[in-house]
């Protein structure tokens, strides 16, 4: 008991004069360019919030120490940037992680390099994360740190990008939900989704009905930390004046779906999947007693999850803006 407190002492000693230091820095750049401050509270929060959940991944053996050490930095970022993209950051971590502990027992049987809690490294970490940890630098740039209402009429660019950051973030959580829940929910083997040809448990770009709709859960999950978050967060006297923003759980539940199925197109095309005669699971690389299931040599799973999270970033500021046109189509005929 002693020596966490302990720990908690010297971890505020280090991070509360931290946070001063960059709040001043932050001041005098923000009188110069005549913007507004950060405050030293959200500073000392970008520390201790993303530290806290890492050290309960690492504990959990959602995490092993490097994906502790790249979450951290993804955590703080998103929370840097707005409380909203830490809430769906949050949402998708705490999700997934009770999605790849989901009848463990049985993906050990057909996964190569399963490994318990189904714990992320820092390559996995930044593949998931890295394109929203982009987004959301960005976003600072153009908009600062605040909680974006989504209103393309009013600031396009900033809610342009705070989709594209969800976008990443809902394709990781669909890919996730549909692969960790759709391989076991299905008696039978998933399709290939170039063939529609049955293929064994873990091929890459299997799909089953239960994956997918599990992909717009997941997608839907991380929306809804946001909305949550931003309904907390902002006034609602700005809420009453601006579009319904019930609809970013719609359409972050399509971008999971979207996600997903980029995922499994390319994982079916560009990333090899045999089975291992001998340890009867599906591989990732061609050899003697492997039989080949589809795919080609080119990409690895991380590089497939890293593209796929970059489209999807892409494409869902379209699916938002287009459905949020629908609801101004539909105000100015009314």
């Amino acid at each position: 008991m002693f020596s966490h407190v302990l720990n908690m002492v010297i971890i505020l000693l280090i991070f509360i004069p931290l946070s001063l230091f960059l709040f001043f820095v932050n001041l005098g750049y923000s009188r110069h360019h005549d913007i507004e401050p950060i405050s030293p509270v959200r500073w000392l929060a970008c520390f201790l919030v993303p530290m806290y959940i890492s050290f309960w991944g690492l504990s959990r053996k959602s995490l092993s120490v490097s994906g502790a050490i790249a979450g951290f930095i993804v955590g703080f970022v998103h929370t840097l940037s707005s409380n909203c993209f830490f809430a769906s950051l949050l949402a998708f971590f705490v999700s997934t992680s009770k999605a790849t502990k989901f009848r463990a027992s049985q993906k050990a049987k057909f996964e190569e390099h399963f490994k318990e809690g189904g714990q992320r490294n820092w390559v996995q970490v930044l593949c998931n994360g890295g394109v929203s940890t982009q987004l959301a630098i960005l976003y600072v740039i153009d908009n600062g740190t605040k909680e974006q209402i989504i209103d393309f009429r009013q600031s396009y660019n900033s809610s342009w990008l705070a989709m594209a950051v969800l976008g990443a973030i809902c394709c990781s959580a669909g890919d996730t939900f549909s692969s960790e829940i759709g391989s076991v929910m299905h008696t039978n083997g998933p399709w290939l989704i170039t063939t529609l040809s049955r293929v064994p448990r873990g091929t890459n770009g299997g799909i089953t009905f239960w994956g997918t709709l599990a992909s717009f859960v997941g997608g839907a999950i991380v929306g809804f930390g946001y909305y949550i978050t931003l309904l907390l967060s902002v006034e609602s006297e700005l809420l009453k004046d601006c579009p319904p923003q019930w609809l970013i759980v719609v359409v972050c539940g399509l971008a999971g779906l979207v996600g997903s199925t980029i995922d499994s197109l390319l994982g079916s095309t560009f990333q090899f999947s045999g089975f291992d005669k001998e340890t009867k699971h599906i591989v990732e690389k061609d050899g003697p007693n492997v039989e080949t299931i589809s795919g080609m040599p080119i990409l690895d799973n991380h590089s497939v999850n890293l593209l796929a999270s970059f489209l999807t970033s892409l494409i869902t500021p379209r699916l938002a803006y287009t459905a949020y046109w629908h609801i101004y189509l539909a105000h100015e005929v009314g």
